[in-house]
């Protein structure tokens, strides 16, 4: 088996799972290249570390049966730019808070790197977001796409602005509001969840509307169908404003078409067999904690 590694240090504990991880896989003979900017971080807070102890990748293909991201939901929101359509399994080792994603805490690495290797586990695909501007924008032609959401957002300014939106070529309305979420259903934890977005299991076909703080109370949130072509064109006082693919922003001019549609490929998540999307939402959304019921 080979495995890629990728991370991000958010936190002085970081390297502590780095370290279970890597003598987890040094003891089972596995090997494993780490993300040459992560392996830089790491050796640039303990120089005592030889550069040429361990293997580093700028970039994956298909010879790499696994990628493991240690971080939050964030980083492995970015560890799947390094994927893309190279159908890579992909897991996440917990080193942030929350946690949708990224589910192995620092105590289970050595459970769970077993369980993959005896095949106790099973693949979530999960569907991604692309997206299409014209006049094409150079900053959306490589990396085009998101797991989480694509949002569009007010730049520079405190007024609201004005989202004309079509579904398949059809008028829908315009939003009236700090901005607009699209969002898959893994995105439906997140950014939209927060603006009032509703939860929807990884395997349903749809895709969610969710409009940013509307200034019309009476514009909610929008589930549809994940074949459906969404279409915005965005209006406000600024001449520019924000578009963002998960954690990766764009600036677009006013009344540049933006065209979001399902990806032709999905991210493959690995869980874990006493694991589900279920599980996850109890425990992190506390449901069923609460003593009163």
């Amino acid at each position: 088996m080979k495995i890629a590694i990728y991370g991000q240090f958010y936190n002085k504990n970081s390297l502590t799972y780095i370290d279970s991880l890597l003598d987890v896989l040094i003891n089972k003979s596995i090997s494993f290249y780490i993300e040459s900017k992560f392996y830089q971080a790491i050796l640039d807070d303990h120089p005592e570390i030889d550069p040429a102890k361990y293997k580093s990748f700028t970039t994956l293909d298909n010879t790499f049966d696994l990628l493991i991201s240690i971080g939050g939901d964030g980083t492995i929101l970015r560890a799947i730019t390094f994927i893309k359509d190279l159908n890579i399994p992909i897991v996440g080792i917990n080193s942030g808070r929350l946690g949708f994603l990224a589910t192995i805490q620092e105590d289970e690495i050595e459970k769970a790197i077993n369980d993959i290797l005896k095949g106790n586990f099973k693949i979530s695909e999960r569907n991604l977001l692309s997206i299409e501007t014209t006049p094409e924008n150079k900053n959306l032609t490589d990396l085009n796409f998101a797991l989480n959401e694509i949002t569009v957002s007010r730049k520079n300014t405190t007024s609201m602005i004005t989202v004309e939106t079509h579904l398949n070529d059809e008028y829908l309305t315009s939003y009236w509001a700090d901005g607009l979420i699209v969002s898959t259903p893994t995105g439906s934890t997140g950014y939209s969840l927060s603006c009032g977005g509703p939860v929807i299991i990884p395997e349903s076909n749809n895709f969610i509307l969710t409009p940013i703080a509307p200034h019309n109370l009476n514009a909610r949130p929008l589930v549809i169908p994940d074949t459906t072509e969404i279409k915005l064109k965005v209006s406000g006082r600024e001449d520019n404003y924000l578009v963002s693919l998960d954690s990766r922003i764009a600036t677009l001019e006013n009344n540049t078409t933006v065209t979001i549609k399902k990806a032709d490929f999905t991210i493959k998540m690995i869980e874990l067999q006493d694991e589900s999307f279920l599980v996850t939402l109890r425990k992190k959304l506390l449901w069923g904690e609460d003593k009163r019921n």
